[in-house]
């Protein structure tokens, strides 16, 4: 495996490297804004639906359902959309999803204001879900390519993990704003339109995404190892799934909470403060020079996740729940965060967008099934029951994470992989 000589002005610097350093990668403002733009929709989806459908409906069941129509369409999809994006570009897949998920989304809403049945508006919600951008992922991948070789591609990494709860502090209040003072059709229908507007903006951003891979005579290439044959990858596959749970449990168990309480409002409140752990934590992590190896760090950081996700059930105040809440989003990032910079390590780069989608769809379809049983459970239980669905879902991936550890170490010497972004480049294969 090659190793890196650096001087020891090199080392110093490398060793703290810190956000403000990141920021002033070169053409990386250029991906950045559109890039948050593109993806804040995104936090605004399953909530509105759940808010919407709930209204319809009056069930958080069939809301939650739908909902998870979406969230499983999403998983199931969204690593044939990185794949398509490494092999023929971010621009090529980015351009027809945000107007096909534009839409969908908007059809969703209009069968669900015309009290269509259950069945049309999943027909619906398979599309939504299919074409949901993977704008996340395609940012990481662009940093990729522009942190080739340098120490900060886990500064990027926890930035990203930033950048993504800053966007479900955002989102959740928006939409709960959106459908509880304008119509509750308002937050859906934002969304269909942030997400033409910005995934347009993103996609023109050609100079920055990353180049397609081609073989010797200029041609695409046609041999692609999957990243789904990598075992770390399925087993932050694992991980990942019980991370959805508590996004999935937390958003309906919330707006179930808050109604019950007669303040509806405080939903999007309540959930912001979980964000806003999630985000507190991630900027911590961003700036802490780690000693330890990812991996334990990994586990670690998913006890406590685990622990946190398991008192949940037991709150009976908003502001206990806020307390809890906020505990939880803070275990939630260094757990997200060390599992993408665990991709960096195990992943060659030209699969490295599908591997961070399988990632994102492992959160997708563990926050679809566990908003499914979540409203199931506040249906049919009492106030509250539906906080029991992180605490089993991170248990459970807890479980899974230290029984296959093993599987999350680095490749033997002798064998070529990704190593940080060091990586060597794969050679083409006729």
């Amino acid at each position: 495996m090659a190793s890196t000589v650096t001087t020891s002005k090199d080392s110093a610097a490398t060793s703290r490297p810190g956000y403000g350093r990141l920021l002033r990668t070169r053409g990386a403002w250029t991906f950045l804004l559109p890039g948050f733009a593109a993806r804040q929709p995104f936090a605004m989806l399953t909530l509105s639906i759940v808010l919407l459908v709930q209204h319809t409906t009056g069930s958080y069941g069939v809301a939650g359902a739908v909902a998870a129509v979406t969230g499983v369409s999403m998983a199931l999809f969204a690593p044939y959309t990185g794949r398509l994006a490494d092999r023929h570009g971010q621009r090529a897949v980015l351009v027809p999803g945000v107007l096909v998920h534009a839409a969908a989304g908007l059809a969703l809403t209009a069968l669900a204001l015309n009290g269509a049945p259950l069945w049309a508006l999943f027909a619906a919600a398979v599309p939504t879900g299919a074409s949901v951008p993977q704008v996340g992922p395609m940012v990481r991948a662009r940093w990729g390519v522009r942190l080739k070789g340098s120490p900060l591609m886990a500064t990027a990494a926890a930035f990203e993990s930033v950048t993504d709860e800053f966007t479900f502090v955002v989102g959740p209040l928006l939409a709960t704003a959106l459908c509880t003072t304008v119509d509750p059709s308002a937050g859906l229908v934002a969304e269909a339109a942030l997400t033409l507007v910005g995934g347009l903006l993103f996609a023109a951003q050609k100079g920055t995404q990353p180049p397609v891979a081609t073989s010797g005579d200029g041609h695409t290439r046609v041999r692609h190892a999957s990243a789904l044959r990598v075992p770390g990858v399925r087993v932050l596959i694992v991980t990942f799934l019980g991370i959805g749970s508590v996004f999935g449990g937390m958003q309906v168990s919330l707006a179930a909470f808050t109604e019950s309480i007669g303040e509806p409002g405080l939903n999007g409140v309540l959930y912001g403060v979980f964000a806003a752990g999630n985000m507190l934590a991630g900027l911590a992590c961003g700036a802490i020079a780690w000693k330890a190896a990812p991996r334990r760090r990994l586990i670690v950081a998913y006890a406590a996740l685990a622990l946190a996700a398991s008192a949940l059930w037991t709150a009976d105040s908003a502001l206990l729940l806020g307390a809890l809440g906020l505990l939880v989003g803070m275990c939630i990032a260094p757990a997200l965060i060390t599992g993408y910079t665990l991709v960096e390590s195990l992943v060659p780069a030209g699969a490295r967008t599908e591997a961070f989608t399988w990632l994102t769809g492992a959160v997708a379809l563990g926050q679809a099934a566990a908003v499914t049983v979540a409203g199931q459970f506040e249906d049919r239980l009492w106030d509250g029951a539906g906080f029991l669905v992180p605490m089993g879902g991170t248990l459970l991936a807890l479980a899974t994470l230290l029984a296959l550890r093993s599987r999350l170490a680095g490749a033997p010497r002798g064998r070529t992989v990704a190593r940080g972004m060091g990586h060597r480049e794969p050679v083409a294969v006729d």
